[in-house]
């Protein structure tokens, strides 16, 4: 499967903004249910916080979706 890049043009984006700003979830709000209901890991590891910062060079693997790599612009 491809890796879809996403540029950020600040120092982080939380895990629940990429979530959002994706289209997984409708709202913020969303994140802290969808995380519990999938299995969602960043760089190979189980995550479940919806304020986890993910920096440029981080890997999003969301299940059903392709993986998601952060890149600063």
């Amino acid at each position: 499967m491809e890796t879809k890049t996403i540029k950020i043009d600040r120092p982080f984006i939380t895990l629940g903004q990429l979530l959002k700003e994706e289209g997984i979830i409708p709202t913020g709000g969303a994140a802290k249910w969808f995380l519990k209901e999938h299995d969602v890991r960043i760089n190979d590891e189980l995550e479940n916080r919806r304020g986890r910062k993910l920096y440029p060079e981080d890997v999003v693997i969301i299940p059903e979706h392709e993986p998601i790599m952060i890149k600063s612009k």
